[in-house]
C-alpha cells in the first residue's frame, strides 16, 4: 500500500471518495490530507491547500478517523494523545489539535478535536543519488538534516538509513513514532535496508540508548531532535564511536535551534544536510557543520 492510499484509508467513506478522486499526479505529491472542525477537508499539494469539495468536517468525522489509526483502541494511545499525535498503519502519523486536558503532571491528552493533519509517508528511492558521494566521501560522519516542519527530512531520512544499510552498515533506527519504518506487525513496511534494526513505541533517548547496548549498531538514526534527553542520548552514542543520522527543524539563513547549535558546537555532528523547497521540488545541499 503506498503512503497516499494508506493515508486516505483512514477517512470515512465519504471523505476517503473525495480525496481518492484527486487526480493522479496530486496524489504522488500530496503532502498531507487535512481536516478542520465545521470547514472543508483540504489536500496539501506542494505547500498549497486545495479544498476536497466535502461538505463540512463533523466531530463524527474526525473520531471515525481517530478509531481507524488506533484499531478502534484509541484508550490505549494516551501517551501519544498527550504528544498530540496518533501513529497509524503504514507509517501514517496524525497530527491532532483542539482542547487540551490538563491535570496535576500538566497536559494529559485532548478533547473536543478541531484539527487533524493526516501525514503522507513516502518512500523516494534515489531522492539522495545527488548528495550520496558527498556524504559518503572518506566514510559516513554523523549528519543532521535540517528543514521546516514539513520540509521532507524523513523522506530523506529513510531513503539515507536504506542505502547505508546495502552499503553493508548496521544501522538502528529508534522509531518513536512508527514514521520512519512504517512497522506492522514487527516488519518495516518500506524498504529500510537488509542491516537495520527499528525500535518503536519508545521514547528517542531510552531508545537510543538501549539499541545501543543491545544491537551495537554503527549508525543509529533518529527523527526529529527534541529536548535535552534526545541530546545527551545523542552525545552519549557518540562516545561509543557511533555515528549518528538524525532530522531537526531549522531553515537556512535562520539561527538553529539551541539543542542542534550545542550538537554541532560539541563536533557531536560534522556534516549538515538543508532541505530546501524550489520551484516545486526539493533541493538538498550538503555542508560541513558549524556553530552558527
Amino acid at each position: 500500500m503506498d503512503g497516499f492510499t494508506a493515508a486516505a484509508a483512514l477517512l470515512p467513506p465519504a471523505l476517503r471518495r473525495a480525496a481518492e478522486s484527486l487526480p493522479p499526479e496530486d496524489r504522488a505529491r500530496c503532502e498531507e490530507l487535512r481536516l478542520r472542525r465545521g470547514r472543508e477537508a483540504t489536500a496539501l499539494v506542494d505547500g498549497k491547500e486545495y479544498g476536497l469539495g466535502t461538505g463540512p468536517v463533523t466531530e463524527g468525522h474526525m473520531r471515525a478517523v481517530a478509531e481507524a489509526a488506533t484499531g478502534a483502541s484509541l484508550h490505549a494511545a494516551g501517551e501519544q494523545l498527550r504528544q498530540g499525535y496518533l501513529a497509524a498503519p503504514g507509517g501514517v502519523r496524525v497530527g491532532l489539535c483542539g482542547e487540551a486536558v490538563m491535570g496535576p503532571a500538566g497536559l494529559e491528552g485532548l478533547r473536543e478535536l478541531s484539527g487533524m493533519a493526516i501525514r503522507v509517508p513516502r518512500a523516494v528511492e534515489g531522492c539522495a543519488d545527488g548528495i550520496w558521494d558527498a556524504l559518503t566521501a572518506g566514510g559516513f560522519v554523523s549528519t543532521v538534516i535540517c528543514a521546516p516542519p514539513g520540509g521532507g527530512k524523513t523522506t530523506l531520512l529513510r531513503e539515507l538509513v536504506r542505502r547505508l544499510s546495502w552499503e553493508g552498515l548496521r544501522v538502528a533506527v529508534a522509531d518513536e513514532r512508527g514514521e520512519i519504518a512504517g512497522a506492522r506487525n514487527g516488519e518495516p513496511g518500506f524498504d529500510l535496508g537488509p542491516r537495520t534494526d527499528v525500535m518503536t513505541g519508545l521514547g528517542k533517548a531510552q531508545a537510543v540508548g538501549m539499541l545501543v547496548r543491545t544491537m551495537d549498531p554503527q549508525v543509529v538514526a533518529m527523527d526529529e531532535i527534541g529536548g535535552p534527553a534526545d541530546a545527551q542520548a545523542l552525545r552519549r552514542a557518540a562516545g561509543c564511536g557511533v555515528a549518528l543520522l538524525a532530522t531537526a527543524h531549522g531553515e537556512r539563513g535562520c539561527r538553529d535551534g539551541q539543542t542542534v547549535r550545542d550538537l554541532i558546537g560539541a563536533e557531536v555532528f560534522r556534516r549538515r544536510v538543508w532541505v530546501e523547497r524550489r520551484d516545486g521540488r526539493r533541493r538538498y545541499t550538503v555542508e560541513r557543520a558549524l556553530c552558527g
